[in-house]
């Protein structure tokens, strides 16, 4: 397993495990409307394209597969992480937060925050994130509960 910077010949698999982990790993959270809402099946390419490679984007590989990946903005903000559900509590998001908070702190930020699924969020509080607030955003259409998180670095 190693954790490496994302690069452009990575999306493809990025998509798949995306939407992979958002109806398999969500499904006890969230309706299969909200979740085709989230990970529809046909993304916007060229948005997923320029936000990953605008921010600082670590994938995870194993055996040369993509099993996890996660980004950071200029901000702060940790926009994405995601693991493929047959590699869950194994240590890949955990690797995943520590290393773009690292990245994060060398670049003088003091803070990180995200906005968390139902289902991340008692991830992230053992990640030491603490909830601002609870958020209700609409995606195509479609209504999802979240949750404003932060961490002091």
């Amino acid at each position: 397993m190693k954790t490496r910077l994302y690069r452009q010949s990575d999306l493809d698999s990025i998509l798949e495990l995306f939407y992979h982990n958002i109806h398999t790993v969500c499904v006890h959270d969230y309706t299969l409307e909200q979740l085709d809402a989230w990970a529809p099946a046909n993304p916007d390419v060229y948005r997923w394209q320029v936000s990953l490679n605008r921010n600082h984007t670590l994938v995870v590989e194993k055996d040369s597969q993509i099993i996890g990946f996660g980004d950071v903005g200029e901000t702060g903000y940790l926009d994405r992480l995601y693991v493929h559900p047959d590699y869950l509590h194994q240590g890949i998001a955990s690797l995943l937060v520590e290393q773009l908070e690292k990245y994060a702190k060398a670049k003088g930020i003091s803070f990180m925050n995200t906005a968390a699924s139902v289902t991340s969020r008692p991830f992230f509080e053992k990640q030491g994130y603490n909830v601002l607030e609870e958020q209700i955003v609409e995606r195509r259409g479609v209504r999802l509960r979240r949750y404003l998180m932060e961490k002091k670095l």
